[in-house]
């Protein structure tokens, strides 16, 4: 290989990297700067909840369309494009006045930047040859995984030191500079003008993954199922995706040929990596509020705190990269799955008093284990699916990792707020004045029975036991999850051994 391939290909590395780390960093990046936009917006926390949920389903209902546009149009065309309307979009977002310019820049933001994850790993599989994809894989899955890692904290330091529109801004020079270098370097893709857009199959999938998701946005602010709305988005959901598997099975040219799903590899892998958006973002997002909330550590000390985790998922990457070549790759994604079900057991027994040590220690476990699971599993998905379905099989796998992170953060949000209820439940019977406990507790000035002030301070308390003992139920359901994933491992087929570059 000659130092000028390597150097065209890093370039398109570095070009296509930039937009990826640019949409996943804005998928947890604007959470924390939610409260400050809804004081600019004037809006309540309902309304302004809509600026995520926007985005989330303008996503899941571009993603799939991904492939069509890249093989009919050309893959470098859609990329430039998208790249050119998520930065515009990210400037409208920053400078918008009311909440309905928010929320529909939100959308227009969500709609551009569903094709650059996808693409972006379709590119980097048909760049590098394939004794070097691992690496290219662990190198891209990297961005993916630590992108939401640091979109909190980032978004949490540039919201408090500046501004919320600063969150948008900033993609400003970054998308520049990654559009220029896609630009100047990336090759087209030779498009395919017999391809027809079948509009009945995405109106299917579209109308069904758009319902999924509204369902599991909103489900835990309406009670689920005891609200009508969230009962018309699930029916819509299951008759829509019902649809849209019935469509592809009998149409002559479907939006999503069914032979792609012929290949075992792949099956599998979408299975997995939708287990591993489970486990990803539902740990990311009960840590921050059990950090701040619950312990009292300042936004930027959270950051720093969670920080590590994208370290050991970066150090897992590259160790798995290196010894690919010798290792079944599906013994690492069985040794990763089972680090973060370790991890996330040790987290089971965290108190308000936990070390910050502790922290940094399980989230570096939990990173590695996240590393050593997406470097393989990234490569051994694709590794024998055919070329001509690689663009609509990048966007299905984005699609079921998105999907599993929306299942996974809804799942533990209505686990947390129920177990907070049962839990403050159980302790209130302990709460007997003839309990040895209590009356100690009194004797020693602890706890006042005597006064209103002493009554709220005590439920306070009580309240805050309950949510402590609740997250720590919830890092068990993260367990549980990382361990129902492990026999999945064993279901791939092992792929050639690459030769080590």
């Amino acid at each position: 290989m000659s130092a000028r391939s390597d150097a065209y290909r890093g370039l398109v590395t570095a070009s296509v990297m930039l937009a990826t780390l640019m949409q996943v960093v804005d998928t947890t990046i604007a959470n924390v700067a939610l409260p400050h936009m809804q004081g600019t917006m004037g809006a309540t926390l309902d309304q302004i909840a809509w600026v995520l949920t926007s985005y989330v389903v303008a996503s899941a209902i571009g993603i799939p369309l991904t492939g069509y546009l890249a093989t009919r149009f050309g893959r470098k065309r859609i990329f430039l494009w998208s790249v050119a309307g998520f930065t515009a979009t990210s400037m409208l977002c920053g400078a918008a006045q009311s909440l309905e310019q928010i929320v529909l820049f939100r959308l227009l933001q969500g709609l551009f930047g569903a094709a650059l994850v996808p693409l972006s790993q379709a590119v980097m599989l048909d760049t590098w040859p394939r004794e070097r994809q691992v690496w290219a894989m662990a190198l891209w899955g990297a961005g993916v995984t630590v992108g939401p890692i640091i979109g909190p904290s980032l978004g949490g330091w540039i919201t408090e030191f500046y501004s919320w529109r600063w969150v948008f801004y900033l993609n400003l020079p970054v998308g520049i500079v990654s559009w220029l270098g896609m630009a100047a370097f990336l090759r087209e893709t030779p498009p395919d003008r017999e391809r027809r857009f079948d509009v009945l199959g995405f109106a299917f999938l579209a109308v069904g993954l758009g319902a999924l998701q509204l369902m599991l946005d909103r489900g835990h602010s309406l009670d689920w199922f005891a609200s009508p709305e969230i009962v018309l988005e699930a029916a819509l959901s299951a008759l829509c995706l019902y649809l849209f598997v019935a469509h592809i099975l009998t149409h002559e040219r479907p939006f999503i040929e069914p032979a792609i799903f012929a290949d075992g590899n792949f099956r599998v892998g979408l299975l997995i990596i939708f287990m591993l958006g489970i486990v990803l973002l539902a740990t990311l997002v009960l840590l921050p509020p059990f950090l701040q909330n619950l312990i009292g550590y300042p936004v930027v000390d959270v950051g720093n705190l969670l920080a590590p985790r994208g370290v050991g998922t970066m150090s897992a990457m590259f160790v798995a990269s290196r010894i690919a070549g010798r290792l079944d790759g599906r013994a690492l994604i069985f040794a990763g799955f089972s680090l973060m079900a370790l991890s996330s057991w040790e987290m089971t027994h965290f108190t308000l008093d936990v070390a910050p040590w502790d922290i940094v220690r399980t989230g570096l476990m939990q990173g590695f284990g996240l590393g050593l699971v997406f470097a393989p599993l990234n490569f051994i998905t694709f590794d024998s699916l055919a070329p001509r379905f690689r663009n609509d099989g990048t966007a299905l796998y984005s699609l079921m990792r998105n999907v599993g992170a929306s299942i996974g953060i809804s799942l533990v949000v209505t686990n947390l707020a129920r177990d907070v209820q049962a839990n403050h439940a159980a302790f209130v019977p302990y709460l007997d004045p003839t309990r040895l406990a209590l009356r100690q507790a009194v004797e020693l000035g602890a706890v006042d029975l005597a006064t209103t002030a002493g009554l709220v301070a005590l439920n306070a308390e009580v309240t805050r036991q309950a949510a402590t003992l609740a997250y720590l139920q919830d890092f068990r359901l993260t367990m549980w999850a990382a361990l129902a994933a492990l026999p999945l491992a064993f279901m791939l087929r092992s792929p050639r051994r690459v030769r080590r570059p």
